[in-house]
């Protein structure tokens, strides 16, 4: 039984920063993203009777990865199969550097793996299960918006993200500036960890962002892009904050990060409706009108490694099932 699938990756508007419970990938606040049409993850996943043990080759290159295994475990297990899998993945997306590659990875593996056991969950189901490779992996198995539950129940059974599809989807444009695509020193998962346990900012992030959420939700349905902007970016420097309140304080910010900040400033000061945002990561996001994005890039092109259009990105799919 082998299936292959493809998932986007997603950039948090309203950030995903810190879990209530590290076991089950609970957040701590719920989230919405954007999921983007640039970058993606395409997986195949064979279930083997016949295999002694786990295969997973990303990029050519046979791999061990402690999450992955965790993964396909847990895969196991929901599924209720013994087999062994080999499981072939393409990352079209820098890994570790902040644009979400493992919301990507995991969407596509989950949506495979379970298309290879033959089953036919539900995308809120292959949503929850995501989560438990990477808590933004469940964001990638939606396209457009993208709204992460936080959910109430102990079990998490009501933590799972649901579509918030609306036109200004079509109007909007992020710009990445790729200030660097090496690993980043520390990880995202690390970095939740130590702020929950040590930010004194933590609590008010909490907030703060549940807050923001209602306010962009209303922005979104009214098509009202410069508040979707201005939410977004006081909600990413926000986020932020709480990492230089950490004990040891850290940063993902990068001299450049700082000064793509600086030109995006520069162009609203000029007229151009843009706005930044920044995961656990050193590259700068930029939304802006679509009718502006080229006026954007070229702004930003001085100042980073590389920099890449992109706009609104479709839900994870099958694209391959062979029973």
């Amino acid at each position: 039984m082998r299936a292959t699938a493809i998932a986007h990756t997603n950039v948090a508007l309203i950030k995903y920063w810190g879990k209530r419970d590290e076991h089950l990938i609970l957040p701590a606040n719920s989230s919405l993203s954007f999921t983007v049409d640039k970058f993606y993850t395409k997986t195949t996943v064979e279930w083997d009777k016949n295999s002694a043990q786990d295969t997973f080759i990303l990029n050519g290159e046979q791999k061990t990865d402690a999450k992955v295994a965790r993964f396909i475990d847990k895969m196991r297990e929901e599924f209720g199969i013994t087999s062994k899998a080999i499981i072939t993945s393409e990352n079209h997306v820098p890994t570790a550097a902040g644009l979400a590659s493992s919301a990507s990875a995991f969407a596509a593996l989950a949506l495979a793996g379970s298309s290879a056991a033959g089953r036919d969950d539900t995308k809120e189901y292959i949503s929850r299960l995501a989560r438990f490779g990477s808590g933004s992996a469940s964001r990638s198995v939606f396209g457009d918006f993208v709204i992460w539950e936080k959910g109430q129940q102990p079990d998490g059974n009501d933590s799972f993200a649901i579509p918030f599809t609306n036109k200004l989807c079509d109007k909007m444009s992020l710009v990445v500036a790729v200030v660097s695509d090496k690993e980043k020193k520390v990880s995202s998962r690390d970095g939740m960890r130590l702020t929950v346990e040590t930010s004194p900012f933590f609590e008010k992030w909490v907030s703060a962002a549940e807050t923001d959420l209602e306010e962009m939700k209303k922005a979104i349905l009214n098509e009202d892009f410069i508040k979707v902007g201005e939410i977004t970016e006081r909600n990413g420097m926000k986020m932020h904050a709480t990492t230089l309140g950490a004990e040891p304080p850290f940063t993902y910010f990068q001299p450049q990060s700082l000064e793509i900040m600086d030109a995006v400033r520069e162009l609203r000061e000029n007229g151009i409706p843009a706005y930044f945002t920044m995961d656990a990561g050193p590259n700068v996001k930029v939304i802006c009108e679509r009718e502006n994005e080229n006026i954007v890039a070229e702004k930003l092109s001085g100042l980073a490694k590389n920099v890449l259009i992109c706009h609104a990105g479709k839900e994870a799919s099958v694209i391959s099932d062979e029973k």
